[in-house]
């Protein structure tokens, strides 16, 4: 088990968890458990007021070790990815906590050609953090230099990946007053999108405050006023994309992945006809593959899983419910606006309304319930909560099913039950929810 590393880096309070000194300690570890005499590092941040400070104190440890260091600015964690890769860098380096609230914030690393540390790297990490030894000579100092462009290269990169002529179609987008704020209008525009844009005004405390992937409600609301075509809302990092169809209804990612392996798969595209998604995935995404001919493929939740899951099986394509989709052929990790453009792109290619592309899948009702730690005390297996999701699996039986996980990003413990009823899934969450949280905080 890891220490310190969630499933998308270590994340906590700024300034109380995640402190100047634990974000310079952490620059140094990563360079020393790195190893490689060649320490290019591309560092970028969203739009969080705490961001600066920590990418302060992380580039003072990183050029303590000797590192030289492009500093991207407020960009789309995706964006750091392509960079890494683009440049060529070493590792790249995001501070932002994603979806979390302002008072949140998170390190995490990606490794040559943008893919995210594997367990094992994050485990040598945190060894270095703990174990830090005084230096046994002197060593260089890094550098470090504005990289101007950086924008300018992930917009191009986007464009070219998926580029469609966009004229005519009228698009909404939620920029969650995060990293994505300028880039997702900037590639709309210039593709010929007539755009309307919410939440791009970010004061370093409103990123994703009731906006963004997590409150589709806003854009749902945009586009049936406005009369959008589509709309789709990013998160603060900018690496996940929930799609909103022309009549407000929300697409979250088992949506998206259905509409693009069905598109793909008829143009003999998906090759081989394969899709990796997490066990969060809905039971109807996994009906909808299977009448389409295509495999699934499960794996644990974070998109790093879903790109091992590709990588293993020579998949093309993976997401998380989430919005968090990786197309490999473009990516090697979630990238909301490029999801948005490729959705964007089959609604123009095909001249379908996203309802009626969404209309190959059925949603089994969903509901999810967090329950938040008092104590600090985490699930385990040889609590009595689980006799209880046992007698409830039986009720189920095979048209329904429930799934108990601790959050790798957040104190929470996560309920998710699936039913053929809203009301028989929200019964059976609230049931087992109340009995984890008396048996976790009491």
């Amino acid at each position: 088990m890891k220490k310190y590393f969630g499933t998308d880096g270590i994340r906590g309070k700024a300034n109380l968890d995640l402190t100047v000194e634990v974000a310079t300690r952490l620059g140094r570890a990563a360079i020393r458990a790195l190893g490689s005499k060649d320490h290019t590092v591309v560092v970028g941040r969203d739009t969080r007021i705490s961001g600066q400070m920590l990418e302060s104190a992380l580039l003072a440890g990183l050029l303590s070790e000797g590192a030289y260091v492009y500093l991207a600015g407020i960009i789309p964690t995706p964006a750091v990815a392509f960079l890494t890769e683009d440049i060529p860098s070493e590792a790249g380096a995001v501070i932002s906590a994603s979806h979390n609230p302002f008072e949140d914030n998170g390190i995490k690393f990606f490794g040559a050609g943008g893919v995210k540390l594997p367990d094992e790297t994050e485990k040598s990490i945190e060894a270095e953090f703990e174990n830090l030894a005084p230096k046994k000579k002197e060593a260089s100092v890094g550098n470090a230099i504005q990289l101007k462009d950086a924008e300018a290269r992930y917009v191009e990169h986007l464009i070219a990946s998926v580029g469609p002529d966009l004229s005519g179609l009228k698009v909404a987008l939620d920029c969650a007053n995060g990293a994505a704020f300028r880039v997702a209008p900037r590639v709309f525009k210039e593709l010929g999108a007539e755009i309307m844009v919410i939440c791009a005004e970010p004061d370093g405390r409103n990123i994703n405050l009731g906006c963004g992937s997590t409150h589709p409600e806003r854009i749902s609301t945009l586009v049936k006023d406005w009369g959008a075509d589509v709309g789709f809302a990013f998160d603060g990092d900018g690496d996940r994309c929930i799609c909103v169809d022309e009549t407000g209804t929300v697409r979250d990612g088992d949506f998206i992945m259905a509409i693009v392996a069905r598109y793909m798969k008829e143009r003999e595209l998906l090759e081989p006809p394969l899709v990796v998604s997490t066990i969060m995935s809905n039971m109807g995404f996994y009906e909808a593959l299977k009448e389409l001919g295509i495999e699934s493929l499960q794996v644990k939740v974070g998109d790093r899983y879903v790109l091992e899951g590709i990588l293993a099986s020579g998949s093309i394509i993976g997401g998380e419910q989430s919005g968090h989709i990786i197309f490999l052929e473009h990516a090697s990790t979630g990238d909301g606006i490029l999801t948005a453009l490729v959705v964007s792109a089959i609604m123009v290619d095909t001249n379908q309304s996203l309802s009626s592309l969404a209309g190959v899948m059925r949603k089994y009702p969903q509901v999810l319930k967090n329950v938040k730690l008092k104590r600090g005390k985490r699930l385990t297996p040889d609590m009595k909560v689980w006799d209880l999701i046992k007698e409830c699996e039986r009720e189920l039986g095979e048209r329904g099913r429930v799934l108990l996980r601790s959050s790798g990003t957040e104190p929470v413990e996560r309920v998710m039950v699936e039913a053929l009823s809203m009301r028989k899934a929200d019964e059976i969450a609230n049931r087992i929810a109340e009995a984890l949280e008396q048996e976790l905080n009491f």
